[in-house]
């Protein structure tokens, strides 16, 4: 139980210092809501917990990753500059990947309702 509590409480603090975590989760709840009125099917239920789940965490990792540079040191560095946009692009990468997978999910069924 205290691993559950530390985990929560760092993800509080991620949200309430991070507009991009913040963004990613307003995705996440627009996502699921838009699963729910589609009926997504098992599979495609799979895929999206998957994705967003994938997403979040690279966005935690991140955030850490950051948290912990700023510790580190608060002159400018190159190889501190390095690291964190190594793990932004992380996130980036994790980020495309999944709206491609939620392009393949739900532009069939968005077309369907418009066409």
């Amino acid at each position: 139980m205290k691993s559950f509590k530390y985990a929560l409480h760092g993800f509080l603090t991620a949200i309430r210092s991070e507009k991009n975590l913040r963004f990613h989760v307003a995705a996440t709840v627009l996502v699921t809501a838009a699963g729910i009125f589609f009926k997504l099917q098992l599979w495609e239920w799979i895929a999206v917990i998957i994705c967003t789940g994938l997403v979040l965490a690279m966005e935690l990792i991140n955030t850490a990753v950051e948290v912990l540079c700023n510790v580190v040191t608060t002159e400018p560095h190159p190889l501190i500059k390095q690291v964190k946009d190594i793990a932004a692009a992380a996130v980036l990468v994790s980020a495309i990947s999944v709206f491609i997978i939620g392009i393949i999910i739900f532009y069939p069924k968005i077309s369907q309702l418009i066409f």
